[in-house]
């Protein structure tokens, strides 16, 4: 610890606008795993099959009253279509294409922060670059010589502060990557398990294409 601290004040001023940088990517990936692997993890394809199950089983009002008792925000998206299932395809389709907005906005969340850490840590850290060097060069000025022992602290600086951003950055972008995947697969299965269930509902002739 003492190494990493002494390390952090070789690094100057900059290093704590970094590490400001860190906390916060940091605080957004352990929501984002929270958000994106609990709150998310239920399979829009398998729930969409149990909504059909439960539609041949008990009918229509047996299946709302399964997605009114799931949490997760496709089961959500799928009440809001088949609750107006006496409309038509298009009041369905509406519905849960309003409803899959407001509940999908939590995929999104925080990740215009993340993409920004990744391009903000290794600008903060050529900027430190840029500042150890001139404090390197001001040394030189002052001393009328090259003399390695006065221009070393500068130079440190400024190689500490390159590496600790693309040290944030490097993970960082690695997570921002995952988590895009994992967004859009969701969405993709998503769409798909809406429509899945809007051509079920089509083939047992209990909704119908006109409003």
């Amino acid at each position: 610890m003492g190494g990493l601290v002494n390390y952090f004040h070789q690094g100057g001023s900059m290093m704590w606008l970094l590490l400001i940088v860190a906390i916060l990517a940091v605080a957004i990936i352990i929501e984002r795993i929270f958000s994106l692997y609990i709150k998310a993890r239920t399979n829009p394809m398998k729930l969409v099959e149990v909504v059909k199950s439960k539609i041949e089983e008990g009918g229509i009002d047996d299946a709302l009253d399964f997605l009114a008792k799931h949490k997760s925000p496709i089961a959500k998206v799928l009440y809001a279509g088949l609750e107006k299932i006496e409309r038509g395809r298009g009041v369905v389709e509406e519905a849960m294409a309003r409803k899959a907005s407001q509940e999908f906005a939590f995929l999104d969340r925080g990740m215009i922060y993340l993409a920004a850490a990744v391009t903000v840590a290794p600008i903060l850290g050529f900027l430190g670059t840029v500042t150890g060097m001139i404090k390197a060069f001001q040394a030189i000025a002052l001393a009328g010589e090259v003399e390695p022992t006065l221009v070393a602290k500068g130079i440190s600086e400024a190689l500490i502060t390159t590496a600790t951003g693309l040290l944030i950055a490097a993970p960082v972008s690695v997570f921002y990557s995952a988590f895009s995947s994992t967004i859009n697969g969701y969405n993709r299965k998503a769409e798909e398990a809406a429509n899945s269930l809007v051509e079920y509902l089509l083939e047992k002739g209990v909704l119908h294409e006109v409003e």
